[in-house]
């Protein structure tokens, strides 16, 4: 009992530790956006500034032929799927043909989704959210086989969760599923102990190709 009880404080510890470290990011950002925006300004003033459209050969907004990441997933031990193979990384404006629902990395819109504690009620862009996980997320998704009680438990858990996201995804096999960057697992519900451990293991866990990025200044919906 002492040690769970240990294990909860130390977790409660770093979840206030991270929304004190996001708060101090977002103060950075904002000041960074007025410099730039100062610098855009004078440069046009200066001397003007020419766009020059081109379109790649597949039709630049198109979507991604194959953009599917090659691998596998393995089970580990205790349930959770790891994605065994390459997940790329590169910022793209077009959809992108994940191999696995919800996905788990690969190739992302170049703008996340907020992820601090962010419950959408509707589809989220896939790519915004795989840039979500990039940055260390925890993505929280479920069908409409889940139950209305699950969702609202979830939904409450994530709220009080920096670093994490929820949203409803139709095209999953299974009602509840918990994703990290190459990391996934089905959980029965908000009660299942499933949830916490995966939690406790994968927000900002070591599994992020960008542990501290900021989970707000994003899209919101």
């Amino acid at each position: 009992m002492g040690s769970a009880k240990k294990s909860s404080a130390a977790r409660t510890a770093r979840i206030e530790e991270m929304r004190r470290a996001e708060q101090a990011r977002e103060r950075r950002n904002r000041i960074l956006v007025v410099a730039a925006s100062v610098v855009v300004v004078a440069g046009l003033v200066a001397g003007g500034v020419v766009l020059v459209q081109t379109q790649s050969d597949d039709g630049g907004s198109s979507a991604a032929d194959d953009a599917k990441s090659a691998g596998k997933f393995v089970t580990d031990a205790d349930g959770v799927r790891a994605w065994k193979g390459t997940l790329g990384r590169e910022h793209v404006t077009k959809s992108v043909d994940y191999p696995v629902t919800p996905p788990v990395g690969g190739d992302h819109n170049p703008v996340w989704m907020n992820c601090n504690g962010d419950v959408y009620e509707d589809e989220i862009n896939p790519t915004n959210a795989v840039h979500s996980l990039e940055h260390g997320a925890v993505w929280v998704t479920y069908n409409g086989d889940a139950p209305e009680a699950e969702v609202e438990a979830l939904a409450a858990k994530v709220r009080k969760t920096p670093y994490t996201l929820m949203s409803p995804v139709d095209g999953q096999k299974d009602p509840v599923v918990l994703t990290a960057w190459g990391h996934q697992r089905t959980v029965t519900g908000a009660a299942d102990p499933a949830v916490d451990a995966f939690l406790e293991k994968f927000v900002q866990g070591q599994q992020t190709p960008e542990p501290g990025a900021a989970c707000t200044g994003g899209l919101s919906k």
